[in-house]
């Protein structure tokens, strides 16, 4: 942030940071513990430049460069921090059936920069595009606030499931779960995983015996058929929850 004094003579060039009026500097001398601060002096243009690096978002506000005359003199400077927004489209779980095409679009949005890179990963490991069709990557820049990066899996197959994050150099990451299915409801699947409620065997002693029926086995085949039954009803009672 420039502040051009002319005709300084013997007075001194103040930063002041307005929202809690706390000095920065002082001519050459830093008053804050932070080591992203620095002060420059252009002699030529008489320029007094305040540096701030690594810019953070609790870094936006009001900056005032102040002379010491009487009256005082200043002038003021606006620092707005631009935030970049990233994310995957759609829900954090996605589902799709074998056999099928699915695109992973990441949107980033309010970079002052294009990242030099972005960079897919399936659990941890970097996706590569060979060239193949199996596996698209692509990118490109919508307007000047938004940039879409694509990840396009053609008939996607269950060694496809996964946590996929794309990867900007520049700025953190986002994330989304695919689950390739192969006739399994979504409800049922959490994180790849089948969520169906089982018996265990060292139960149908105790069941037996609140159903009313004896160990014996003729009525075995009876007991196993509630027992596929109650296990029906607490799926389906899952499934409504979920």
């Amino acid at each position: 942030m420039p502040c051009r004094v002319k005709q300084l003579g013997n007075k001194s060039v103040s930063w002041i940071r307005r929202r809690d009026s706390h000095i920065l500097t002082i001519d050459w001398l830093l008053f804050i513990a932070d080591d992203r601060f620095r002060i420059f002096l252009v002699e030529p243009t008489c320029t007094w430049t305040l540096q701030i690096k690594y810019v953070q978002p609790r870094d936006a506000g009001i900056y005032e460069c102040q002379i010491n005359t009487s009256p005082k003199m200043s002038h003021l400077v606006q620092l707005n921090v631009v935030v970049p927004k990233i994310e995957i489209m759609g829900e954090s779980d996605i589902h799709v059936m074998e056999g099928s095409s699915v695109s992973l679009k990441c949107v980033i949005r309010q970079s002052v920069r294009d990242p030099d890179y972005i960079f897919w990963y399936q659990n941890n490991k970097r996706v590569l595009d060979y060239g193949k069709g199996a596996k698209v990557i692509s990118s490109e820049r919508l307007d000047a606030n938004t940039m879409v990066a694509t990840l396009t899996i053609n008939n996607a197959v269950r060694h496809d499931s996964g946590n996929y994050t794309c990867q900007p150099s520049n700025l953190d990451s986002a994330s989304a779960y695919l689950h390739v299915l192969n006739g399994e409801h979504p409800a049922a699947i959490q994180r790849g995983h089948s969520s169906g409620t089982q018996i265990p065997i060292r139960l149908l002693g105790p069941l037996s015996a609140v159903l009313g029926l004896s160990s014996s086995h003729s009525t075995r085949a009876a007991l196993l058929t509630t027992a596929f039954a109650v296990d029906l009803v607490v799926r389906t009672l899952y499934s409504m929850i979920v």
